[in-house]
């Protein structure tokens, strides 16, 4: 089974090798089926230098690998890549057009969109980014906060790491689950990691940016869930007026201030639900909910789970009874 990875240039190297490796292990298990048969490809099929500046020798260039693969898996570079050539883009075309399947990693998406092969699909990429390829390809229904996603023979995965959570997907899909578990526990990590992008995304890391009023403000909702995260507290913080703080976070962030308080207090009760045995009431009030009826509407609204239906799935440590003091109490 002719598996085809092509990589741009800067590329991570851990996307590279996380798919390599994890095939490697399955080749190593499988006692019957097609094992794999990977191929690395760039442009030029030269030596190539990675981000993090170790040098790698593809197994072709694209003038060479003419063989239809099963499965194209395009990885994506530091940062947002250019688009590809025409020589690049039409050997992409080609080859997923004759592919079982094909797909991207990281930012390797948009190298994809370029040559017109996610559109119309449902696909993801690297968090940080994730805006940025909804606003060059409106076309693409974007599932940001999702490690992975499929639709029919198309996939596309998170960023950097993930690649490896994509690599046990299709490992599943060709060989079963036991072979994905067993490839999985061989390289001491998550068969299905837990959560989503979200536990990584701009809520939670608004630490790095604070010298700008949003900044400011982002940081202050992060860290002060519980005060009074209004327009005009915030402008207060900022030290703008409430019109320009609506209109900074609508021009920036593409959403209104009150759904980013909103998203941030999900983003805070989502991570304490699976660190953590607190009970829902408290969870409620660390997250600045002012019930716990509040809090499992926002989890229906903006997630569709109920706050324990999420712990059930995602708890990252274990209760001895089951938790459910899901009242109506409203807190103070």
């Amino acid at each position: 089974m002719l598996i085809t990875i092509f990589a741009p240039s800067n590329v991570h190297l851990l996307e590279i090798a996380g798919l390599r490796d994890a095939m490697f292990e399955a080749n190593c298990k499988i006692a019957s089926g097609q094992p794999y048969n990977v191929q690395l490809v760039t442009d030029l099929g030269i030596v190539e230098e990675s981000a993090s500046g170790v040098k790698y020798v593809p197994d072709a260039g694209i003038r060479d690998a003419t063989a239809l693969c099963d499965t194209l898996i395009v990885v994506g570079p530091y940062g947002v890549p250019e688009p590809p050539n025409d020589d690049v883009a039409r050997w992409l075309r080609g080859q997923a057009q004759d592919a079982r399947r094909y797909g991207s990693t990281c930012t390797g998406a948009f190298l994809l969109a370029h040559a017109g092969l996610l559109k119309g699909r449902r696909a993801t990429t690297h968090w940080q980014y994730a805006e940025l390829l909804a606003e060059e390809f409106p076309d693409i229904h974007l599932e940001p906060d999702r490690i992975f996603v499929r639709d029919g023979p198309v996939f596309s995965s998170a960023g950097v790491s993930a690649a490896i959570d994509l690599a046990f997907s299709l490992i599943e899909e060709d060989h079963g689950r036991d072979v994905a578990l067993w490839v999985a526990r061989r390289l001491v990590v998550f068969l299905q990691r837990p959560g989503g992008q979200s536990q990584f995304s701009d809520v939670l890391t608004a630490q790095m940016a604070t010298s700008t009023p949003i900044g400011k403000v982002r940081l202050h909702i992060l860290e002060n869930a519980r005060a009074d995260l209004s327009l005009d507290a915030l402008a207060d913080v900022a030290r703008v007026s409430p019109r320009h703080l609506s209109r900074l976070f609508r021009a920036e962030l593409g959403t209104s201030l009150a759904t980013y308080v909103e998203l941030t207090r999900i983003d805070i009760a989502r991570r304490l639900l699976e660190d953590s045995e607190l009970p829902i009431k408290q969870i409620a009030y660390l997250a600045g909910f002012g019930s716990t009826v509040t809090l499992r509407r926002a989890f229906r609204r903006r997630i569709g789970v109920m706050p324990m239906e999420y712990r059930n799935r995602f708890q990252t440590t274990r209760r001895d009874d089951d938790g459910n003091d899901e009242d109506d109490s409203v807190l103070s």
